[in-house]
């Protein structure tokens, strides 16, 4: 999916407003994914699953680390995600609808604390971007 000029604007102002509130943001994405899609905790056997636990921050922090690193690289996102789109399919061999999972939620848990800021259009330029960090990311399972 091709982001235009208008998303690409969209997701930096939306990112930047969350700013350093990214790993909590993530934190409780994930969190929420795993309360409403029970499914997928069983790629995370070891972790306290809780919300608020110290490995769902600790891996909150990686996504949001992630998700920074792909909206200053918008142009080339399967360079920046190279990495981590091989570490997902070859190693953790994650199903690929856990991604629309996690950005489903991460999406709602934007909207819950940036309502005003997340507009009918920003809404679509997020979905845009989550979808086009998954399609990176499930790339290497072909």
């Amino acid at each position: 999916m091709v982001l235009s000029d208008a998303d690409k604007t969209h997701v930096k102002a939306i990112w930047g407003k969350v700013g350093g509130h990214a790993g909590a943001y993530a934190a409780e994405a994930l969190a929420r994914t795993f309360l409403s899609f029970p499914t997928t905790k069983t790629y995370f056997p070891h972790f306290d699953l809780s919300p608020g636990s110290a490995q769902i921050q600790g891996h909150g922090k990686k996504v949001a680390d992630a998700l920074s690193q792909a909206v200053a690289h918008l142009d080339d996102l399967p360079g920046t995600l190279s990495k981590l789109s091989d570490l997902h399919a070859h190693k953790l061999r994650v199903d690929p609808v856990n991604f629309k999972l996690l950005s489903h939620c991460l999406i709602v848990t934007l909207a819950a604390h940036l309502s005003k800021d997340l507009t009918p259009e920003v809404h679509a330029s997020m979905d845009k971007f989550f979808a086009s960090v998954a399609t990176v990311l499930t790339s290497k399972y072909r």
